[in-house]
């Protein structure tokens, strides 16, 4: 067992306030760094001790590992928790941590670069009986090579990048005649994004569902999922609306699901809280699409229809507790939805936006509405990260009521002098195919 008291949290604005909470709410002392944007921030106002490590820029403060580490040193702290983004999913930071005798509250550095690579991973998850893709994911990039697969596979494909993310690196490849330009651009793109040309190439899904499932996993064993989320609404393939359950599916694809991400935890000797995420096609088959070694954004709606803190789950299990619940204990209640509310322009191509908060008016917090945010009114939104003002979470015993229920929410939810997303959200939300969950 390993004593945990002081903890790091490596992150900042929403992400570091969430974490936050459950540390004191555990009685533990939170700890969290901060750049020259963020020194009167929130999550250094509620934090116990705040330490400065750099510049606004995110290489020059939350992304220097070595700065992060020095303040772990000096604030004494037992443990660093990378919240998610960042240095997260970064192995060499994990591994870091592990040299400095430092806990490091996420997976072993080895599960993290298992899954760093989404064409190792994929053969990877091949070979432990996953389901995945038609596709090809070998080291071959010849593009005569690559189209022969393409051909093989069958059109429509798509081409990927190897390390790719966020919508980056990715084109859907409509016919033979189309390989040769696709191959080229989706190659400079991700050289530029990514250092790495490197491709894959698999089966293209049309009308596909984002589909991923919760996984924990402690030291002595225990491997389990807690439920499903759906997170199809996207825009440049980033989430907009998450919800838990995903709706639709029957009991047996649950199970299968679940089962296959618990296969896919197991594999790389995962410890943590893990979300494997998968594509979904009309019939219901489900296929690996990647793991994210970390806790996502949306854990709040699985957090809803539980009733678990993951995140206390997460410093429980670092030190080195056993889960908190076998798989058959596990229970789902009602439906929970997350809209991500952002300073953006709808009307204007989503174009982020930045500056003061001079008014910020939210919904009621209770059982069933929930906000995660790090900011205020007073506060601003900077150019330097991520614009998001809040994470609006809604439950209701059933989806349809929790989708009126969100409606209401964004309803109480103002900001000036930002433009926001707010009234697209509440449009989207109470869409007659949303309801239906036409998705």
């Amino acid at each position: 067992m390993t004593d945990i008291n002081r903890i790091l949290i490596a992150n900042r604005g929403e992400i570091a306030c969430r974490i936050i909470r459950t540390i004191k709410t555990m009685g533990k002392t939170a700890i969290v760094v901060y750049s020259d944007a963020d020194a009167n921030s929130q999550h250094v106002q509620q934090a116990d001790h705040a330490i400065h490590i750099g510049a606004a820029p995110a290489r020059d403060s939350y992304l220097d590992a070595e700065r992060i580490l020095q303040a772990a040193e000096q604030s004494r702290a037992d443990a660093i928790h990378p919240g998610y983004g960042f240095l997260s999913e970064n192995a060499e930071f994990a591994g870091a941590c592990e040299s400095a005798g430092i806990a490091f509250i996420g997976p072993p550095s080895a599960a993290i670069s298992a899954m760093g690579s989404k064409s190792a991973a994929k053969s990877l998850m091949q070979e432990a009986g996953v389901p995945v893709l038609p596709g090809y994911h070998g080291e071959n990039q010849d593009a005569d090579f690559l189209a022969a697969e393409a051909a093989d596979i069958g059109y429509p494909v798509l081409l990927k990048a190897v390390l790719g993310g966020g919508g980056k690196g990715m084109r859907i490849v409509p016919t033979a005649k189309d390989f040769p330009a696709a191959y080229d651009a989706t190659r400079r793109e991700a050289a530029a994004s990514f250092g790495d040309a490197r491709l894959l190439v698999e089966k293209y899904v049309g009308r596909p569902r984002h589909v991923e499932v919760q996984v924990f996993c402690d030291t002595h064993g225990n491997a389990i999922y807690l439920g499903d989320r759906d997170c199809s609404v996207q825009r440049r393939h980033q989430k907009v609306i998450e919800e838990a359950p995903a709706p639709g599916l029957s009991a047996e694809v649950r199970e299968a699901m679940g089962t296959a991400a618990v296969q896919c935890a197991r594999a790389i000797d995962y410890v943590g809280a893990g979300t494997v995420e998968f594509l979904m096609d009309e019939a219901h088959g489900f296929y690996f699409m990647e793991m994210n070694t970390r806790l996502q954004v949306e854990h709040p709606v699985t957090e809803m229809v539980t009733g678990q803190d993951l995140v206390e789950w997460q410093i429980r299990v670092a030190e080195g507790d056993t889960l908190p619940l076998a798989q058959e204990a596990v229970r789902l209640h009602g439906s929970a939805i997350e809209a991500r509310v952002y300073a953006e322009d709808p009307d204007n191509d989503f174009l982020p936006a930045a500056g003061p908060i001079d008014y910020l008016r939210t919904p009621e917090t209770d059982a069933g509405t929930r906000i995660d945010t790090g900011v205020a009114a007073g506060d601003a939104i900077s150019v330097h990260y991520d614009p998001m003002i809040a994470k609006l979470v809604v439950w209701a015993p059933d989806r349809t009521r929790a989708c009126h229920r969100l409606g209401a929410a964004l309803d109480d939810f103002n900001v000036a002098p930002l433009v926001t997303n707010v009234d697209f959200l509440k449009r989207l939300v109470l869409h007659e195919a949303f309801i239906r969950a036409d998705l």
